[in-house]
């Protein structure tokens, strides 16, 4: 009897065991469950600037009231927020959109997430103009069959991924806020400020053209390019720096970030790189 009674004192004790490692697996699990509940969503969305048939304010606000951030970041610096806020510059897709939401949900945030003075920046550089005017020259050099072989397989091969993303910008938003796209736009990206960049340093013609700084002083078409190329890393990394400073400051919401979809590979891949675990990013589509 009384190891018939020990038998089943024993069976209790296994089975109170089991619930207890059940309970603690639940447990474990719940709150596992409630910190990734709790985590910031990041929703990078690639945008086309200006409306097109298939890309326009009304698509966009589409796609915002099914996320439903409670904060929308925009590709500008403090003074364009401050424009976008007195109802000036209202012409591209993502402010447009972005308003109309802010109407329908009034207690939406908003904030500016760019290189701060990038435009200003640039001019004092001297990296605009001469990044387009330099890829101008590469095209008529191109045109005139003046470039080496080396060097019109360089250009073919920009211009070609170039025309493979116009296509895409053609299509329905989820075609160019996907990884294939994020890996085309990658391509294209560093085809132009790293490949485009070897050409522009070998050949002289680049470094006998100049431009004018606002300060007056001269800068080569070829070394205005080579700045450029180096503030495409430095104004995304620093985008993506912004996003997350945020994202860190309002724990627990869904953001929204509106920016060109050639910067989105690179937000995406900065983000990730950056991560500490309070984020998550996600797709509008999901």
């Amino acid at each position: 009897m009384f190891v018939k009674n020990g038998f089943y004192l024993y069976l209790d004790l296994s089975i109170m065991i089991k619930m207890k490692h059940t309970l603690t697996a639940f447990l474990l699990l719940l709150t596992g469950f409630c910190f990734s509940q709790s985590k910031t969503e990041i929703y990078v969305i690639g945008n086309i600037h200006d409306s097109v048939p298939n890309y326009h304010p009304k698509i966009l606000f589409d796609i915002l009231d099914k996320v439903k951030p409670d904060i929308i970041l925009h590709e500008v610096d403090s003074q364009g927020m401050k424009d976008y806020e007195n109802g000036i510059k209202i012409t591209e897709n993502e402010i447009k959109a972005s308003n109309a939401y802010l109407k329908k949900y009034p207690k939406t945030l908003r904030f500016a997430f760019d290189f701060e003075g990038r435009n200003q920046y640039r001019k004092d550089r001297g990296m605009v103009p001469t990044d387009n005017l330099s890829v101008k020259l590469i095209d008529s050099l191109y045109k005139a069959k003046l470039l080496a072989p080396s060097e019109v397989k360089i250009y073919e091969n920009f211009t070609n991924l170039t025309k493979d993303l116009m296509k895409i910008a053609e299509l329905s938003p989820e075609n160019f806020n996907n990884a294939t796209t994020d890996q085309i736009s990658g391509k294209r990206q560093d085809a132009q400020y790293a490949e485009l960049l070897k050409i522009i340093e070998a050949r002289p013609e680049f470094a006998k053209r100049f431009v004018v700084k606002p300060n007056g002083e001269k800068i080569s078409y070829r070394d205005g390019f080579k700045l450029m190329s180096g503030f495409w890393d430095l104004r995304n990394q620093t985008m993506a720096k912004n996003i997350s400073k945020i994202a860190a400051t309002h724990p627990g919401k869904k953001i929204v970030v509106l920016t060109g979809f050639l910067h989105r590979y690179y937000i995406l891949k900065e983000l990730k790189r950056i991560n500490n675990g309070t984020y998550v990013t996600k797709e509008f589509y999901d």
